[in-house]
Order: C-alpha cells, then structure tokens, then sequence
C-alpha cells in the first residue's frame, strides 16, 4: 500500500468519526483529539494527563461526555418491571428523583452493557425513566431494549441532548453559583433544573472518578455556553480521556470493554453490591441462575484490585502468575496513578487468589514482577452524603 493510499485511508477514518457539540471549543482549547468508541474526542488538553487528573482531585474537571447514549423509557405503568426483565437492580423501589448503577444482562449472566437508570416520575399519566449507556455499546443497547420491553412502552432518544461531567471538591460550590439547590442534591439523585442561559438541565450528582460531583444533561445548542460558563470559574479546567481513565481506576470504577464484558457476570465483577437483596432472592433477569449460583456458591473467577511493587505500571493483557509462576489470571486495566504515585490495576484471578494481601506476580515486558491483592479502591471515595438527622 502506498503512503498516499495510507494517508487517505487515515483522512477517511477521521472523515468518518462522530462530532460531540463541543467539538469546536474542544479545538479551540488545544486538546489532542483521537479516536473513542466511533467519535473524535479530547484525550488530552496542554495542561497533560497528570495535572489533568490532580487538578481533578484537588478542583474541579469538567469533562465532555456527550458521546454518551441518553435516553427515555415511558409507560402508563409498569416501566420499573420492564427495566428488571433487562437488570439485576431493583427498580420498581427507586423513588422519584432517584438513580441507580445497573447492568444489562444477555441469557448467560454477562454483561452486555453497565448504565445508569434514574426515575424521573409521572407525567401525563406515564412513568418516566432516564437511562445513560456507554457510547461505544449504545446502538447496540438501544436495538436491545427496544426489543426487549413490550408494545405498551416507548423508548425515545435523546439525540439532541448533550452530556457534561463536573467533578472535583470544588464542583459543588462551582455549580451552586450557577444553579442554586444543586448544593442540596443527594449523591445518586436527579432534577430538572430551569435556567435562563442555557434552559433545562437535568442534573444528576453522579460521575466517574470518585470524587464528588455532577453530571449535567443539556440541549446541544446550549452546551457549548454552558461549559463555557462552567471553565470561567478559576477552579474549573477541562479533562480529557486520558485523566478520565486514571481517575477512574484509582477510583476502583470499571470500564466496559476491559473489566466487563459479554462473558463477565456482575458477581465476577465484584458488582454484587448493585444487585439489591430483593432481586438476588426472587431473580427474574437474565442469567439469573448462573448468578444465584455465583451468589450462593461464589465465582470461578472475581476482579481484584492489583498493586504493583516496582515503579512500572502493568497494562491490560498482562499475565497475572501466583507465587509458584502459574497463571491464574489477567490484567484488565492498569497505569500509574497520579494520586497514589504508584503503579495500579485492576484484573480478574480464580477465587482462591482474590483475597487482599494474597502475594502475586505480573508479567511486564517479558518478565515476572512482585505484586499484590489490594483492597479496592486505591483511593477513597468522597462521593457527598447528606449528614444524618
């Protein structure tokens, strides 16, 4: 193939990617721009991944999330029973305004999906959920869930909305300014917040790096104004992917496609704290024996949290050996972590191996390298709780 033939195979590749709504600022901003689940997205801004990632953990990052799937589930009623002929997760006990982290199951008990389902209440005599599904699986979500529920329920798609993150310990008083009550939303909880500058905001105090913080879902129109309003504050930077990413390991938060997939069931995972105990007794989902088994009798296999002994990070893919050099599993993902100024990961091993302390070792660039099972998460989470009365 020649160089030319390459280069327009490269430019057609690009031609091909999806634009968020924040494309332009993104460019605007200096961000490096790569490839993510069918979209050009910002892995990085001049500021760099490090300081990206403690800027997060000290201020407040805000993050484009627009390549996110949003959507509506609507029924006169019985829309919760419909969600958990599809999720472990008990829904039909989410109050109005209330969310849950959830998965979408195939037959086998394996992951298709992990979401987020809110319930937005009644209107119009129907019931109302919103569901966030990741990018790179949401055709594929959407065609299922339309399958799934029955003639009587409506799926609508929320093409015309976009996503932002802002998270940080600063993210609250930042968003206060600008939307009061946002300072009174419990951690996973959703409303609708009207404002003159940039209409309805849904906004629910949720994210992915384990600090505090939001997330906010707006008109693509006016998302561009609103994050724009959101950076002017002095605690404010954007983030890219690449900060995103290791916020979210440190935080001990799995990726779709990496620490879960099609063949990992929720109790492999270490999810089980997401299936409520409603739901683990009656079942009712897909998969469900295979992980009443897992519940009653324990995995093949469990996600452990990884920390290395030396200086160099072990990445997805690596081979995880026990004490006496056998493999006993693999690094799903792994890095340095800006926090800890350590190597961290995540990786599945059999159940004899996954208990904390256990001494394991990992395969890096050919070679054997001390390790250990450690605790998830590698740093705490300081997700807000309202103090008790």
């Amino acid at each position: 193939m020649s160089s030319n033939s390459s280069s327009e195979n490269g430019a057609s590749a690009a031609a091909d990617l999806l634009r968020t709504p924040l494309f332009d600022l993104h460019v605007e901003l200096g961000a490096k721009m790569v490839p993510f689940a069918g979209y050009d997205m910002p892995v990085q801004y001049p500021l760099g991944v490090m300081k990206e990632h403690l800027w997060t953990r000290d201020k407040a990052g805000l993050f484009d999330v627009s390549h996110m799937g949003q959507c509506l589930l609507v029924g006169a009623s019985g829309v919760a029973h419909e969600i958990e002929r599809m999720v472990p997760a008990d829904i039909a006990a989410l109050k109005d305004g209330r969310m849950r982290y959830s998965q979408l199951l195939n037959d086998a008990g394996g992951i298709r999906d992990d979401l987020m389902i809110s319930r937005i209440g009644e209107n119009d005599g129907r019931e109302w959920y919103f569901l966030v599904v990741n990018g790179a699986c949401k055709v594929a979500d959407f065609a299922h869930i339309k399958q799934s529920i029955g003639p009587a329920f409506e799926l609508q798609l929320l093409d015309d909305q976009a996503l932002l993150a802002l998270q940080g310990p600063a993210a609250v008083t930042v968003l206060e300014q600008m939307m009061p009550g946002a300072r009174e939303l419990a951690f996973m909880s959703i409303k609708l917040f009207e404002t003159k500058d940039f209409g309805e905001v849904w906004v629910s105090r949720s994210g992915y790096t384990g600090e505090d913080g939001f997330e906010l879902s707006v008109k693509a129109d006016r998302a561009a104004a609103l994050a724009k309003a959101l950076l002017a504050h002095d605690d404010v930077a954007m983030i890219g992917l690449g900060a995103r990413d290791s916020l979210r390991l440190e935080a001990g938060l799995c990726l779709y496609g990496h620490d879960l997939d099609e063949t990992t069931s929720p109790v492999e995972g270490n999810l089980v704290w997401s299936i409520q105990k409603r739901r683990r007794e009656e079942g009712g989902f897909p998969g469900a024996t295979r992980i009443q088994a897992e519940l009653r009798d324990g995995p093949a296999r469990r996600l452990i949290g990884i920390q290395p002994q030396g200086r160099a990070p072990a990445r997805e893919g690596a081979a995880i050996l026990n004490e006496a050099g056998d493999e006993i599993g693999v690094v799903t993902s792994g890095g340095f972590g800006p926090t800890v100024q350590a190597p961290v990961a995540m990786g599945y091993v059999t159940l004899a191996h996954a208990k904390a302390g256990t001494p394991l070792q990992l395969v890096v660039r050919g070679k054997p390298m001390p390790a250990k099972v450690i605790k998830l998460p590698f740093v705490p989470h300081n997700y807000f709780r309202k103090p008790k009365a």
